[in-house]
Order: C-alpha cells, then sequence, then structure tokens
C-alpha cells in the first residue's frame, strides 16, 4: 500500500532513501539525527559539511553511505510554538519537499521519522496528523509508484487525538463482544432468550419485553414480527438509514455478481477513474490491475474494506462488498468495530482511519 505505518528502526530499514529529522547545521545531534549519522559513518558528515546547512521546511539529499538505503533525505522540521507560527506549514513543507527530491532521483522506497516530534516538542498527535496529510495529498496528486513508510516506534494512544482515541475506545466497550465469556451466562443469555420468544408469540398485542444484554438495556418492540424475531434472538439489525435501501430488484440483478464486478460497477456509479478508487484506498496500481483482470479474484478483507471506504459505501452497502469477497463484519473483532465506527460517522479517510487502528495495534486497511 502506498502509506505505510509500521513500527521499525529507521537505521535498519532497507529503502531507497530515508529521511533524517536534521538541525539546520546538518551536522548530526541527538535523537534520530544523531542515530543515522552514527549508522551511516564518518562520509555522510563530510558530505554534509559541503552542504551549508538548510533551512527551516526545506531539504536537502546525501548518500546513504554504510545505511541500508541508496540516499538520505536531511530535513529541518520546526520547533514548536504554541502552534501559531506557521508550525504545521513548515511541517507539511518538510514532508512535501522531501517527497520531491524522493521524486526527482528515482526513489520507489521512503522511509520518514515522526519530523518534529521529538526535542522540537511537535505534539506528537498534531505531528502525525500533520505527516499522513501532507504524505498521503502528495501521492495523490502524484502518479508515481511511490511507497512511503512513516516509522513510528511505538502504537501508543498518544499518537491520536485524546478525543478520537476516547470516541473509538467508547464505541468499542459498546459494541465489542468479547467472545469469551464462560458457558454458565452464555446459556442464561439464551434460555432468557427462549423465554424472550415465547413470550411474544403469547402476548396479545405482539410485543415483548426485551433485555439487550450488550448494554443491559430494556426496551418495548412493537409489533413487526420480522425485527422482533431478529432481536429476541440476540441478533443486532442494523438501522435502516436512507442511504442504506435496497429495492429487492436491486438485490436480485446483482446477486451472482462478483467482488471485482461490484467493485467496477460501483466506480462508475461514484463518477471516479480507476486511479481515483485505488489512490483513495491506499491501493498499490499493480493490484488494482490484478482485481480489474479476474473477474473471480478475492483480495484480502483489509483491501475490500478499504476499497468500500474509498468509495464512501455506507454500511449495508460495506456489509454486501464484504460478502462478495466471502467475509463479513463482527462484533467479535475489534478491527471491524473500529471500522463500523468510523462508516457510521460518515468519516471515509483512510488514513485517520489507519492512524486509529494502528493506535488499537491492529492491521491497517491496504493491500
Amino acid at each position: 500500500m502506498p502509506l505505510q505505518i509500521i513500527r521499525e528502526d529507521i537505521t535498519k530499514f532497507p529503502c531507497d532513501a530515508i529521511v533524517n529529522a536534521a538541525k539546520n547545521s546538518l551536522l548530526g545531534g541527538g535523537g534520530v539525527d544523531g542515530a543515522i549519522h552514527k549508522a551511516a559513518g564518518p562520509g555522510l558528515l563530510e558530505e554534509c559539511r559541503t552542504l551549508g546547512g538548510c533551512e527551516t521546511g526545506q531539504a536537502k539529499i546525501t548518500k546513504g553511505y554504510d545505511l541500508p538505503c541508496q540516499y538520505v533525505i536531511h530535513t529541518v522540521g520546526p520547533v514548536w510554538r504554541g502552534g501559531l507560527h506557521g508550525e504545521r506549514r513548515l511541517l507539511t513543507s518538510c514532508y512535501r519537499q522531501s517527497l520531491a527530491l524522493a521524486k526527482a532521483h528515482g526513489c520507489h522506497t521512503v522511509a520518514f521519522p515522526l519530523i518534529s516530534a521529538g526535542v522540537y516538542g511537535y505534539p506528537k498527535d498534531k505531528a502525525l496528523r500533520t505527516a499522513v496529510d501532507a504524505i498521503s495529498a502528495f501521492l495523490l496528486d502524484n502518479d508515481d509508484d511511490m511507497t512511503v513508510y512513516l516509522l513510528v516506534f511505538s502504537p501508543g494512544s498518544y499518537l491520536l487525538s485524546k478525543k478520537l482515541f476516547s470516541d473509538v475506545r467508547a464505541y468499542i466497550d459498546d459494541h465489542y463482544v468479547d467472545t469469551h465469556y464462560d458457558a454458565c451466562s452464555e446459556r442464561m443469555r439464551m434460555q432468557r432468550m427462549q423465554q424472550q420468544w415465547d413470550d411474544y408469540f403469547s402476548t396479545p398485542t405482539g410485543g415483548f419485553e426485551s433485555e439487550n444484554y450488550l448494554s443491559g438495556s430494556t426496551a418495548r418492540f412493537a409489533a413487526s414480527p420480522a425485527p422482533q424475531a431478529a432481536m429476541a434472538m440476540g441478533v443486532q439489525a442494523p438501522k435502516a438509514a436512507k442511504d442504506e435501501t435496497h429495492s429487492l430488484e436491486d438485490m436480485l440483478a446483482h446477486i451472482d455478481e462478483s467482488f471485482s464486478q461490484m467493485l467496477l460497477r460501483k466506480i462508475d456509479e461514484k463518477g471516479m477513474t480507476d486511479a481515483q478508487c485505488y489512490k483513495k484506498a491506499n491501493i498499490d496500481r499493480k493490484l488494482f490491475s490484478k482485481i480489474r483482470g479476474d473477474v473471480n479474484y478475492k483480495p484480502s478483507k483489509p483491501t475490500a474494506i478499504a476499497f468500500a471506504i474509498a468509495l464512501e459505501l455506507p454500511l449495508a452497502e460495506t456489509r454486501e462488498m464484504l460478502t462478495k469477497a466471502g467475509y463479513a463484519l463482527s462484533p467479535a473483532s475489534k478491527f471491524d468495530v473500529i471500522i463500523e465506527y468510523f462508516i457510521r460517522k460518515g468519516n471515509y479517510n483512510i488514513f485517520e482511519i489507519n492512524e486509529t487502528l494502528f493506535a488499537f495495534d491492529q492491521s491497517l486497511l491496504g493491500a
């Protein structure tokens, strides 16, 4: 996938170019800067002496020397001064200038640290947000087959904004079903559900009292047998949203449609180009070509979901697309619950979704 957030030591990461969070002098320092100079050997410092330093927000390139990369791109990030002195603009420039240099030198793989998030004091959640926004914007604007790695030491929650982390955590707490509850509790739950089933058919009004075993709440349901029966058996029916409804004719028309066929149909319906879709999905062009060329192609689950996100499909259509690929969303999977959270919120920013998945130590969307 074009943008990946991973945990790795940048001095040991094999790629075409790594980016150094440098000082204005380019003569080494502490943190990532010092580690890169140490791993590269004295040749790097000698070449840096010839460059005449670097302005904040700009970038310069050298050879990689003893590092497992061909080039080192040196960029100088801003010192955090409260966010009112152009810090975001300068940090965005660091990423764009570095990527432009990488492109000019024919690099296909580039690895970044989280620039300015160390001793320069840039808040880590804001630094990550700026990095992802700048890198994804560059990738969307350029047709080159470039893969960018954002190397983050830990997926800790401090990387996300506190509000987003709290909201997602609360949603997981409300919707995630731990499949390892004890057998006695499960038997009692099933007995309760059976009693509710019996009560439903014996109640003259056609209604019944149902306890939601996930939240502990009790609600009275009016007479609509099919959804009531589903609820009585512990099945959560999705709320009927205007954009999630399908006519019977639509469903029958596409019943034998494969994943690939549904994907291509949805791209046409959305008025998107192939490139717009696979870039929004954080999918490599070569993989998309395989999917387009093979009507029976079976993608991985993260790839299938990535396309649903790129197409901004509502929950019902996302489930339908997953079914075509042989998958489903499950309340017993934190990965799936997080995906559902973003779709229900109408947030289809795949890079923000991947930040959140990373923070919760889940697989990322894409190839």
